[in-house]
């Protein structure tokens, strides 16, 4: 399969690769079960409040049932205590069960997605960043000009060491590279950068 690439003058190029991270399959409800896991999984649920069952102290009722002309109660650990337990608070991590995502799962929604970017013309793939950028106007005016005001960059190692501290402060823009990136980075971002050598990084995990 050929795809173009583009050079830091901007001049398009074409090259060889396999196609294997491309689906011509509509994927949409894999995707969203993906999507789904994956922020799941990723909220974070350290607050943590006490059940009734398990506050410290006396079990013992606190007066007797009848005869008293109070409403009834158990011992002093009712929500409806001070220092008794919290009804329908925060439970912590522990309380919440891990949405299981196989590897399938994840090649198949990333090979979707990038599909989708590339027929929507949202997929740019790069000449290899050979040498150091150190201004980060520069990198701006490389992106501007491709219209990757809001993308992610997934780099090969040496292209990421050139552009690293000119691309960081750019807003809107993440670095990253083939192994670190989820199917939720690739739906946020508007536009997916590859360079020649992390596209073709990514196919051999899809052999």
């Amino acid at each position: 399969m050929k795809i173009d690439k583009i050079n830091l003058t901007g001049k398009k190029e074409t090259f060889e690769i396999t196609g294997k991270i491309f689906s011509n399959k509509n994927y949409d409800k894999l995707i969203q079960t993906v999507i789904y896991k994956q922020n799941a999984n990723f909220k974070k649920r350290k607050a943590k409040t006490k059940q009734k069952n398990e506050i410290i102290g006396s079990t013992s009722k606190i007066y007797a049932q009848k005869g008293t002309g109070n409403a009834r109660h158990a011992s002093r650990k009712a929500p409806i205590f001070v220092g008794g337990g919290v009804a329908h608070g925060p439970k912590g991590e522990n309380a919440y069960k891990i949405r299981k995502l196989n590897k399938n799962e994840k090649k198949v929604s990333v090979s979707a997605i990038i599909s989708k970017k590339h027929k929507t013309n949202n997929l740019i793939i790069f000449e290899d960043f050979k040498s150091t950028i150190s201004k980060t106007k520069k990198m701006f005016d490389i992106l501007n000009q491709n219209d990757a005001k809001n993308a992610i960059l997934i780099l090969d190692k040496t292209s990421k060491e050139n552009i690293y501290k000119s691309a960081k402060n750019i807003p809107n823009i993440k670095i990253t590279d083939v192994n670190h990136f989820s199917s939720f980075d690739l739906l946020k971002y508007n536009k997916i950068i590859f360079t020649e050598t992390s596209i073709k990084e990514l196919e051999k995990k899809y052999e």
